[in-house]
């Protein structure tokens, strides 16, 4: 019997996007089970706690295959913890793929076992990120394109405070 194939999706995530739920959903395809990783840094001040952007992203994927984790340690060191045989990673542009490349080859360095698997953005994504949509917020834009209900709903209601 083969081990499941088990990705690693890390991130901030905040708020999870259209762009983060279309990638988790094409991602599910490919690996037999997705486990989100919320990046828990201590020198970023995220708008949403841990457990806001864990619900956002079981409300956005609510029969998918996933678990939604904190991860705060060297990727390469949480993907082992949690037996994932890879990393996940989004592409919208080439300014994303040379952060990107540089961050595998460093983790690969680290890690030989786990392989870094990226998946290009849908296109009508490419222009989405969490931090543009929370300024587009900040100034009463309409997000709701980008993000499910409940994430236009909450940041409207954080902005408004």
């Amino acid at each position: 019997m083969t081990s499941p194939r088990i990705a690693l999706y890390p991130g901030t995530f905040d708020p999870v996007t259209r762009g983060h739920v279309h990638l988790i959903s094409r991602a599910l395809s490919i690996f037999d089970r997705v486990i989100v990783g919320i990046a828990i840094n201590i020198a970023k001040k995220p708008m949403f706690s841990f457990e806001e952007r864990e619900a956002f992203i079981h409300d956005a994927l609510p029969d998918a295959p996933i678990d939604v984790t904190p991860l705060d340690g060297l990727l390469v060191h949480e993907a082992r913890r949690l037996q994932c045989s890879a990393i996940l990673r989004g592409l919208r542009s080439s300014a994303d793929f040379d952060y990107e490349f540089r961050m595998t080859s460093m983790n690969s360095a680290l890690d030989t076992s786990i392989e870094t698997v990226f998946l290009m953005s849908d296109p009508e994504d490419l222009f989405i990120s969490s931090s543009l949509v929370k300024e587009v917020a900040r100034f009463q834009g309409d997000i709701s394109p980008f993000v499910t209900p409940r994430v236009a709903q909450a940041l409207k209601e954080r902005l408004s405070s």
